[in-house]
């Protein structure tokens, strides 16, 4: 079955323009054809949808906070960057185009009872839809350039026995009106594409490597790669241009990660609340004298927050335990006044092993007899991670940019700076030996300089203290 409009409007948006490289963020003016908005059906789908939960979603809207538009604009904005690639490698390009995203099949813990479904964030970030067993295509059109293209979903069909114990599905009259795609068919009727997709005047962009289902990919693109392995034409990998779009935030999602960061500041607040010595081993292991590190977040709609705080379990730091956690905090606060334009995460992390390096000698756990070669290795030892990395819709996102990347408007990244002691490490004092200390929040970059957006977690010595005499 297929569901298509020919309706059509133009929307404009500002975006950044950028390739593999991204050496600058300037913004490039582009016109979108949206397919024109169609009538969601009058019942349950395979997610929450403005009929049915209106509460969560406003009309217009594929997930919640983000619109058919933004995610038409993320799809014509990859179109755009393949086009800048083709151009960058000097490869032919005249060319057709074909971009196939797979989702995350449905993981089972046991037999029939399944885990709690994850979307795939790159195919969930082009389209919003959250279902299992389905594909996404954005293919360019015959006698067109990019980035002109058709954007082509393939979902599951519905099935009436399924639904009764998996729950209702979009099927692809619901996706269709959901997500606002410009085709839309169902899973099985990828097979009947597969075969035009062999020609070897296609350019196929397709993550081979680390398949994110693996039936789809062995059933559909497995016999497609291995029918164009002798073409020179081969198979182009996508997931480097998907996370050069995925680090710039837009503002409906930076709207987003502000909800996850005051949802965690909440709950860090509430736990530390409720986690006074003697507390039930049940829901805290921890003795009177020890400090609980928590490294925590949510996930609020698809973008998630990462924070960490370390608190006394009985209310007061004692004086070791203060004087390594003022050193992290004082680290830390440097390191946030470094996040902002033209600055790398790489120069932030090297600005923490110096700070690291001078706190641990005045704190006299590393001996001042020591070179510059030394007192950095020492610092690693007593800090092994990095000062941050990039965050959104996943806790580690983008994972294959580059740290030394100049943070621009719009990225968002975490900074924790920790000291761990090891209680067996002789080198230390004893009195700071088995504290550990690391103090994390999450930062926007912005013209203006960080915006923290776990600025509502308490992290000052006094605050945490206060929170901790309130549950007498």
């Amino acid at each position: 079955m297929l569901i298509r409009s020919t309706g059509m409007f133009i929307a404009a948006f500002m975006i950044p323009s950028w390739i593999r490289g991204i050496k600058s963020y300037r913004c490039r003016k582009f016109s979108v054809q949206l397919t024109q908005a169609r009538k969601l059906p009058s019942r349950y789908l395979g997610q929450p949808s403005s009929f049915t939960h209106p509460h969560l979603l406003k009309p217009g809207e594929v997930t919640p906070g983000l619109s058919l538009s933004e995610y038409a604009l993320r799809r014509y904005q990859l179109m755009h960057l393949i086009k800048e690639e083709v151009k960058a490698t000097g490869t032919v390009g005249n060319t057709d185009h074909a971009v196939i995203f797979l989702s995350n099949p449905t993981c089972y813990m046991t037999n029939d009872i399944p885990y709690q479904f994850h979307q795939n964030t790159n195919f969930l970030y082009l389209c919003g839809f959250q279902e299992p067993d389905s594909i996404l295509m954005l293919k360019t059109a015959p006698g067109k350039d990019l980035p002109d293209h058709k954007s082509i979903l393939f979902v599951p069909k519905r099935d009436q026995n399924r639904e009764l114990w998996d729950g209702p599905r979009s099927g692809v009259d619901g996706a269709a009106a959901l997500t606002g795609v410009d085709l839309v068919y169902t899973t099985e009727d990828f097979k009947l594409l597969v075969q035009k997709l062999k020609d070897e005047g296609i350019t196929i962009w397709y993550d081979a490597t680390k398949p994110t289902h693996p039936q789809l990919h062995c059933d559909y693109l497995k016999p497609l790669l291995e029918s164009r392995s002798q073409y020179k034409n081969k198979i182009r990998a996508v997931r480097h241009l998907v996370q050069n779009l995925r680090l710039f935030k837009s503002e409906a999602e930076i709207e987003l990660m502000k909800n996850a960061g005051r949802i965690t500041s909440q709950a860090f607040i509430e736990t530390m609340f409720a986690s006074r010595s003697p507390v039930n081993e049940a829901l805290l292991y921890a003795k009177d004298g020890e400090m609980v590190l928590l490294d925590g977040g949510c996930e609020s709609f698809g973008y998630v927050s990462d924070v960490t705080r370390t608190w006394p379990i009985n209310g007061r730091f004692t004086g070791p335990q203060a004087e390594v956690y003022q050193a992290v905090l004082d680290i830390q606060k440097s390191c946030l006044s470094l996040c902002s334009v033209g600055i790398s995460l790489e120069n932030i992390y090297t600005l923490m092993l110096t700070m690291l390096a001078q706190n641990l000698t005045e704190l006299g756990i590393c001996q001042k007899k020591l070179n510059n070669d030394e007192v950095f290795k020492a610092a690693r030892k007593y800090c092994p991670h990095h000062v941050g990395h990039y965050l959104g819709m996943d806790v580690h996102d983008t994972p294959d940019i580059s740290r030394s990347l100049s943070l621009q408007p719009g990225m968002v990244i975490t900074i924790e700076p920790g000291i761990y002691i090891p209680e067996d490490d002789t080198e230390a004092p004893r009195k700071f030996q088995g504290v550990g200390v690391r103090i994390e929040d999450d930062v926007v970059i912005t013209e203006e300089g960080p915006l923290i957006l776990s600025a509502d977690c308490p992290k000052e010595i006094q605050d945490i203290e206060g929170i901790c005499s309130s549950r007498k």
